[in-house]
């Protein structure tokens, strides 16, 4: 079915200047982008007369439906910690479809989100990549698993600590994460010499990490963590992104030079723990100013996953740029999550995820008329998809 939505000031996050422009939607792809398209026979028309019209907002980490809102500890399905290490567990199968928080999603312009464990443990499990609407998780998912997370500082140190076992310092979240990979790299030579007797799912999942073909997500706010996961990531010759770095502006140099990708944030949330002391809107300021790329997140439910938008807004404030900022939660965060080739831009041939916004995204009073999700409406202002 085409769609062709007209009469929008269209930002495709191309880097060309928001202006008047049609985008024709065929099946679940983005078929066309420009001025003066003929308008199929058989489309319907989505006028979008004094909107702006935008690729779907892309949040790279949550815990959105493993943490589902609404049911309290029910709900609660995103932290395993009964082992410092647990490579085996799989976020997608803890993902609860009819978890509220993504109707919030689709209602902020959010098309996709990256949900993954919680940071208790050192090794957390596999990540997936979803999109925000669907009856079951599989017919959400975009990528499964899309990382391994762990994590660093405070979180491990403080859940196993308490239980006198280690990880009970940073030395020895450092120490068990070290020896996990050393683990799985000794699998791995097994496994390519056909010496493996008995399999373990936990060093399966780990053996694409310390072979480089799929990511860690790595919690860290303290400078003194970034540091850390850098010199092991060189160590072990892992590939990672860097999920938080709240005080990244602090090493900013060593951070920039690792070409690792990274996500800011939750910045709108409080400073409730120590690592969190050096909170504030400098880690952004640094790296818009260093014209570092950068994605920013809301690690939904820290705070709810509608308020991506308002984090975005309220940069503004500090300097930052609308383009910057826009950038952050579009193709930034699709090449975080190394899926820019079909996400994060207006362009032929990539799906279908288009918002459009009452006026400008980040201007006060915008709100979403419509999201588009695989070319279908599945938000409308007016309530009618939902």
């Amino acid at each position: 079915m085409r769609k062709a939505i007209v009469n929008g000031i269209v930002w495709t996050a191309t880097g060309e200047k928001p202006k008047a422009q049609t985008v024709i939607i065929e099946g679940n792809r983005i078929k066309a982008v420009g001025s003066d398209l003929a308008i199929p026979d058989d489309a319907t028309v989505v006028d979008a007369r004094g909107c702006w019209v935008t690729p779907g907002f892309i949040d790279v980490h949550t815990h959105l439906g493993v943490h589902t809102q609404d049911i309290g500890g029910a709900g609660h399905d995103f932290n395993e910690t009964v082992n410092p290490c647990t490579p085996e567990v799989r976020a997608i199968d803890a993902i609860n479809p009819l978890d509220s928080g993504f109707a919030d999603a689709r209602k902020a312009g959010i098309t996709t989100v990256q949900v993954l464990p919680g940071s208790a443990n050192v090794i957390g499990g596999e990540t997936c990549v979803i999109k925000t609407v669907g009856n079951t998780v599989d017919e959400m998912v975009v990528q499964a698993p899309s990382a391994m997370k762990a994590a660093l500082g405070e979180n491990p140190k403080q859940v196993y600590g308490a239980k006198g076992k280690s990880p009970a310092t940073r030395m020895g979240v450092a120490a068990v994460l070290r020896q996990e990979l050393m683990k799985a790299q000794d699998y791995a030579m097994k496994k390519r010499q056909g010496k493996v007797e008995v399999r373990d799912l936990g060093m399966e999942q780990l053996v694409p990490v310390v072979e480089g073909t799929l990511p860690m997500r790595v919690h860290v706010h303290r400078a003194d963590d970034i540091i850390t996961i850098l010199r092991i990531a060189k160590e072990f010759s892992i590939q990672m992104t860097l999920e938080h770095v709240t005080e990244g502006h602090l090493v900013a140099k060593e951070l920039t030079e690792s070409g690792f990708r990274f996500t800011i944030g939750p910045t709108f949330s409080a400073r409730s723990k120590q690592e969190l002391a050096q909170k504030s809107w400098k880690t952004v300021q640094c790296f818009a100013e260093r014209e570092v790329p950068f994605s920013i997140t809301t690690d939904h439910p820290v705070i709810p996953i509608e308020h991506l938008i308002t984090t975005a807004s309220h940069a503004l404030k500090y300097g930052i740029s609308e383009e910057k900022m826009m950038e952050a939660v579009t193709i930034r965060a699709a090449e975080h999550l190394q899926l820019d080739s079909r996400l994060g831009t207006i362009e032929v041939g990539k799906d279908a995820d288009i918002v459009i916004w009452t006026a400008a995204p980040l201007a006060a009073g915008t709100s979403v008329k419509q999201t588009f999700i695989n070319g279908e409406a599945v938000y409308t202002k007016d309530g009618l998809f939902t």
